[in-house]
């Protein structure tokens, strides 16, 4: 056998290597008999290990073996409750078949394509153990068996080579201490050019590859010697600074604030920052801009984005030819018919509607928001046009379909989700400018919490001289995603915006209403008065809130506002911190949904999960897949997409598959792979901000003093209008009056009003 044929097999290539102390390590050695199950994300495979014992069932991440390959595993023996025992295997490497038998069991098993067990046996009774010498030195020869042509023989000669070079990347990639899964990744995508690649720019890897940021490639750049001021550094980094600051939920950076912070991120003194920008912008990555005398910097991909949803509300923006005493005669007719009442400014809002092509309708909670879309709607249907609704969240959608009456999607689902969110032209999504939606009017309500990623791809899928109503209010916290679109939108002063400013009877009864108009116009709130749904708690003890919030979940609140504990919510200004939702999750899953013998639970990534959990996720995911099935296990209905916000029960754990189901709303189910459980985060506590578009039975609000730059009237106003029936407060009333005072908001580098003025 050839020393380059041995490469294939013989090489030894160790993929990972843990070894824990004080326990006993098991090597078996033995061929891949049959593979079970693979998860081809991160390569964890469940295979029988054949070996003169017998048969081993093996569990681990073995990127790349196929079935028939020799393999030394060194692993520990467990035993699991449902599939017996197991050995959990923590290193292997591939080994060259030790005599004729395993060459041709290796040969036969699939490994190469267009060779079954069969022609496995003819090349090796003619070749016998100078088989894979002849395939790589003279695959040719391979032509002399029957049922081998000459461009066959080549075929399995390219693939024998192709496996030897895989290997030989992926031993290349270990050498800089890239995972498995990584390494995989990589060798995918750039091939045998994986070498040259990480030598010459290993910053490539941010751009090319999901799941790799600056920091990663940073750290392979240094193991494999690039400078700290090499110009690929300080370019990756500037735009991965760009792509954070989106994150943060801006669209550009002033020059200045981006040179700052590349300093702190590079750890270099950056002499020409506009050089660095300006290759930037050549390279199409960037676009600089001035305003206010100052230049600005976007990522392109969201200058363009911002730019084009102007154009879009623009386009939008026809006015209807119907004569304004036809229009008051018609709508008057449908007041009578459907005995509403409206009041003028919402008399204003639905005529507006009618005469223009873009209507924003804001106001605050009681307004009538509600009943100025239903005579919209209402108005609508009589004339025979067509209407769809949507909000940007599941909850906000039920919302809006029980308000109305009519069935609401969310924005996602009315787009249908493609499962492609990188395809520029369609922004993940069947609806699109070249297949619109099918509508004469679309109503989409919650606005505030429409980012410019989601604003833009409904924008697209919409066709000029469809009517296009946006409902929200403008005082609540801005999009988690980047852009204030509804701020921006108003800002502009370029379309019809009406806001409705009086609270009617029926919302006056409630003390959550009323002291959400009192925050947001900065007057004190009263604390001390009885009331039947806005209630507070004076205690300033962190860990004694903590046990005040979990007697109202269990015992006191579920009862007062007939639901279940898992719709009560507690919300907090702060990931961090004594009252943090990391630390009151970990609490809370204690209490709430305690261990239990009947409950599989699993620790991933340092984190605890458990069989009924409160979970939620924390991206926006289009290639997930959902299933909505009968009691039975039939499907009666599946998509796409999971997103930023979409809050679930976790409904089983699956060890032997390493998957966690999830079911939403809606009976929505969902799998998730172990390695993807870091998008998903325990949810009896959420922040303020992740609460957007949401609204719940009743709400609890920790608090205790925090930054001022966070505990602003924005946030507390946010937090108490999304209690419906009853909200609690249960802290410091200092820091409850200070939020109302404190008008200061973290600011966001937007320009969508400018570039609305530009047209």
């Amino acid at each position: 056998m050839s020393e380059g044929c041995g490469q294939i097999l013989h090489s030894f290539f160790v993929i990972e290597w843990k070894r824990r102390k004080g326990t006993d390590v098991e090597k078996v050695t033995g061929y891949v008999e049959h593979i079970v199950f693979r998860n081809e994300e991160n390569g964890y495979t469940v295979f029988h290990l054949e070996n003169e014992d017998g048969e081993v069932t093996c569990v681990g991440n073995l990127n790349f073996i196929t079935e028939g390959e020799m393999l030394e595993l060194e692993g520990e023996y467990v035993n699991h409750s449902v599939y017996g025992n197991q050995l959990k295997v923590s290193a292997y490497r591939v080994k060259e078949p030790e005599d004729l038998v395993s060459i041709e069991r290796y040969l036969g098993s699939g490994a190469i394509k267009g060779i079954g067990q069969t022609m496995a046996s003819r090349i090796v009774k003619k070749f016998r153990e100078d088989t894979f010498r002849i395939i790589e030195e003279e695959p040719e020869r391979l032509a002399e068996i029957k049922g081998i042509s000459e461009r066959k023989a080549m075929e399995i000669a390219s693939q024998m080579e192709e496996k030897k070079d895989m290997r030989k990347s992926m031993i290349y990639l270990q050498k800089y201490g890239i995972s498995t899964k990584l390494a995989a990744k990589i060798y995918q995508r750039y091939g045998m050019k994986v070498h040259q690649i990480l030598e010459e720019n290993p910053y490539r890897l941010a751009d090319d590859i999901e799941g790799v940021g600056f920091r990663t490639a940073d750290e392979i750049a240094a193991r494999i010697g690039i400078h700290t001021d090499s110009d690929y550094r300080i370019r990756s980094g500037l735009f991965y600074i760009l792509q954070q600051a989106v994150a943060e939920g801006h669209i550009y950076l002033p020059e200045e604030l981006l040179l700052r912070r590349a300093k702190v991120l590079l750890g270099i003194e950056i002499e020409d920052i506009e050089k660095y920008i300006m290759d930037l912008c050549m390279e199409r990555k960037t676009v600089m801009k001035e305003k206010d005398g100052k230049v600005i910097v976007y990522p392109a991909h969201y200058y363009y984005m911002e730019l084009n949803t102007a154009k879009m509300l623009n386009d939008l923006d026809i006015d209807c030819q119907m004569p304004e005493d036809m229009m008051e005669k018609r709508l008057r007719a449908v007041e009578e018919k459907e005995k509403i009442e409206l009041d003028p400014l919402q008399h204003k809002a639905v005529i507006e509607s009618i005469k223009h092509g873009l209507l924003i309708l804001t106001g605050g909670p009681g307004t009538g928001k509600t009943t100025t879309i239903n005579t919209m709607i209402q108005f609508f249907e009589s004339e025979g046009l067509s209407i769809l609704l949507a909000a940007p969240t599941g909850r906000a959608a039920k919302r809006m379909t029980e308000a109305t009456g009519y069935e609401a999607q969310t924005i996602h689902r009315l787009l249908e989700v493609n499962g492609n969110p990188e395809e520029e032209s369609t922004g993940g999504f069947l609806r699109n400018r070249e297949n619109p939606l099918e509508a004469d009017v679309i109503i989409i309500d919650e606005m505030s919490m429409v980012d410019l990623n989601l604003m833009h791809a409904l924008l697209s899928a919409v066709v000029q001289g469809t009517r296009l109503i946006l409902v929200g209010d403008v005082d609540q916290l801005p999009s988690v995603g980047p852009g204030s679109v509804l701020k921006d939108i108003i800002s502009s002063e370029r379309f019809h915006v009406v806001t409705l400013t009086k609270i009617f009877r029926q919302a006056g009864e409630s003390d959550i209403i009323m002291n959400a108009h009192k925050i947001n116009a900065g007057e004190p709130v009263e604390l001390n008065k009885k009331s039947r749904d806005f209630f507070f708690v004076k205690c300033d003890e962190a860990d004694t809130i903590i046990g005040g919030i979990i007697a109202l979940i269990q015992r006191k609140l579920p009862q007062y506002v007939q639901a279940h504990p898992n719709e009560i919510q507690v919300m907090t200004p702060t990931r961090k911190g004594l009252l943090g939702v990391e630390r009151m999750n970990v609490i809370l899953q204690k209490y709430l949904n305690p261990a239990d013998e009947k409950k599989t639970e699993r620790e991933i990534n340092g984190r605890l999960f458990r069989e009924g959990d409160k979970v939620m996720q924390i991206k926006n995911n289009y290639q997930l897949e959902w299933e909505i099935c009968t009691r039975f296990g039939l499907t009666v209905d599946k998509g796409m997409g999971v997103f930023n916000g979409d809050m679930g029960v976790i409904s089983e754990i699956n060890e032997y598959k390493e998957t966690v189901e999830v079911e939403y709303d809606e009976g929505r189910k969902v799998k998730y792979g172990f390695d993807m459980v870091d998008e998903l985060e325990l949810a009896y506590a959420i922040t303020v901000h992740k609460s957007q578009g949401s609204e719940y039975p009743a709400v609890i609000l920790p608090l205790l003093p925090g930054p001022k730059l966070l505990y602003n009237r924005n946030l507390l106003y946010t937090a108490v209008t999304r209690a419906k029936k009853c909200l609690t407060i249960i802290g410091s009333d200092t820091t409850f009056q200070e939020m109302i005072r404190n008008k200061s908001e973290q600011e966001r580098y937007t320009s969508l009003a400018e570039r609305i003025g530009e047209f």
